[in-house]
């Protein structure tokens, strides 16, 4: 099976993983605001690449609440730091994103 998700809520997702990579970097890795580091832009590439390829396409919920997790083992460790990390400030950060994200984390099953 072949997807090429380009839908809104899958764009949407790309947004929100992205800004949570980029504020990961800038911390952690002292990277430019609008930069990443060769580690964290190879994490976004794959993590791009899993949205698009995702079998639930539009109906796909938030990756905690996913029933069929994706990523190869290395790269699931990663995006979980990452995740952990950047969650609690995308609140600051990003609220309209964060929030969103948090809705759609409780509401889709």
């Amino acid at each position: 099976m072949v997807a090429n998700n380009t839908g809104p809520k899958i764009q949407e997702e790309k947004k929100t993983v992205s800004a949570m990579i980029y504020l990961y970097c800038n911390k952690h890795h002292h990277s430019k605001s609008n930069q990443l580091c060769e580690e964290c832009n190879d994490l976004l590439q794959y993590a791009m690449q899993r949205l698009t390829m995702c079998r639930f396409g539009e109906q796909k919920t938030t990756c905690e609440r996913c029933p069929k997790h994706c990523y190869r083992k290395d790269y699931k460790q990663k995006i979980k730091q990452v995740m952990r990390f950047s969650g609690p400030r995308m609140i600051i950060h990003h609220p309209i994103m964060a929030f969103k994200h948090l809705y759609k984390n409780l509401t889709r099953k």
